[in-house]
């Protein structure tokens, strides 16, 4: 008889170990569920793709989010990761006002300055004429085909 229950034992423990990771993972999910349902009109979210975002307005399956002033989004009550603490919400806010302060209004910056001013004529579209954007990169095409034509005939 003993030797049908030492038999059993790895059989008892993977049953309990699989009983345990399911009430862990049922225990999480509730808890989630529990902080979808408590989100209020002015809340701060973070989504689970990591944007943060003020509650507008909470539905039965949705929620109204606005991710930028005047900009609203209706997200997935799912998609919301976490409501955000007041104190943490007024961090991110406030750090997004100094993140706008440093960023400069022209492209200049990221684009080297004088550098990109002095780049090579030949390697900019011509994108005033009456064409589109798909035209006018088909012709530069060929000029530059036509161009390597004449440099390869010179040479030789």
């Amino acid at each position: 008889m003993p030797s049908s229950l030492v038999s059993l034992l790895p059989f008892v423990l993977i049953i309990g170990a699989m009983f345990l990771m399911t009430r862990s993972a049922k225990r999480k999910q509730q808890a989630a569920a529990n902080m979808r349902s408590e989100m209020q009109p002015g809340s701060g979210v973070r989504t689970i793709g990591g944007m943060y975002a003020l509650v507008k307005e909470v539905g039965e399956d949705t929620v109204l989010l606005e991710v930028a002033p005047g900009v609203h989004a209706r997200y997935a009550k799912n998609a919301i990761g976490s409501v955000v603490g007041d104190e943490e919400w007024e961090r991110i806010v406030s750090d997004g006002e100094d993140f706008d302060a440093v960023v400069p209004d022209d492209a200049s910056s990221l684009t080297g300055g004088e550098a990109a001013e002095h780049e090579d004529e030949d390697a900019r579209i011509d994108l005033s004429k009456d064409s589109t954007p798909a035209e006018a990169l088909a012709d530069k095409a060929e000029d530059t085909s036509a161009k390597k034509a004449d440099s390869e005939a010179e040479g030789k």
